[in-house]
């Protein structure tokens, strides 16, 4: 019962990633694209943590943990970039 419940969960989780990918594709602005690719980040890791239970590998946990310090480092640079970005165009005006 618990092995359908989170492959269930795996299979929304990879709906809902589809949907945001739409949103990292069209959105209309850059802020919605990197909100869009932050909560696939969340998600990825959440699956690595389900698929850590799953299969019962607690090293997955490890690499769960790694990605989401690298997701959340990306995203933190891509904020820096953008928030430099529209510093320089203030001084502009």
């Amino acid at each position: 019962m618990e092995k359908t419940i989170l492959t269930a969960v795996l299979v929304i989780f990879a709906a809902l990633m589809l949907c945001l990918m739409f949103r990292v594709l069209k959105g209309p602005r850059f802020t919605d694209r990197i909100v869009a690719v932050n909560a696939i980040n969340t998600m990825i890791t959440a699956s690595i943590c389900i698929l850590a239970r799953l299969h019962d590998a607690a090293y997955l946990l490890d690499v769960a943990l790694i990605y989401a310090l690298l997701g959340f480092t990306g995203t933190t640079l891509l904020m820096r970039l953008l928030s430099a970005d529209s510093k320089k165009e203030d001084t502009k005006k």
